[in-house]
């Protein structure tokens, strides 16, 4: 009995056999999946959106609306995390069995700070691509001038080799 250490070719590998003749021959991709689809069981959209907390079932600890200060709320909620981890503590020592309470409070701290630094990701994103631009003028600014420089040396070296070959 013979078996195969590998298993044969999907069937549609036979509408690529002319491609190395006529590469127009392939069938075109298929268009990308708009909205939402199915995907080990799971539901995903192509949407980026960032959902709200409330939408998560958390309750929202910073102000509400589109003029939130970020830096200030992030403090504030950094602030507060830190009280909390000290009250913990101090409940584990003194009450261990009324800690729950406490972890789940420390828990929705940290559900809010992980909210606001996602909703902070596309800014982020936006100033690293514009950081990577300007690298990237920069760089071609100085190939330009390093072209600029060696051209207008290898003139100069022409001029002088043409003046020893009329000097002669």
């Amino acid at each position: 009995m013979a078996t195969a250490t590998y298993p044969p070719p999907p069937p549609y590998y036979r509408l690529y056999k002319d491609y190395e003749q006529d590469p127009t021959s392939a069938p075109e991709p298929p268009p990308p999946i708009e909205g939402t689809y199915l995907l080990y069981g799971s539901n995903y959209t192509t949407d980026d959106v960032l959902p709200s907390l409330e939408d998560q079932g958390v309750r929202q600890l910073y102000p509400k609306g589109p003029n939130v200060d970020f830096k200030k709320e992030l403090r504030s909620l950094n602030r507060e995390l830190q009280l909390h981890i000290l009250e913990l503590a101090d409940v584990l020592i003194e009450r261990p069995s009324q800690y729950a309470r406490r972890v789940e409070d420390i828990s929705l701290i940290f559900k809010n700070l992980h909210h606001l630094l996602n909703s902070l990701r596309p800014h982020q994103a936006r100033a690293t691509l514009i950081h990577i631009l300007e690298l990237q003028i920069q760089r071609r600014k100085q190939a330009v001038e390093d072209i600029k420089r060696r051209r207008e040396e290898a003139q100069r070296l022409l001029k002088e080799a043409l003046g020893t070959l009329e000097g002669q």
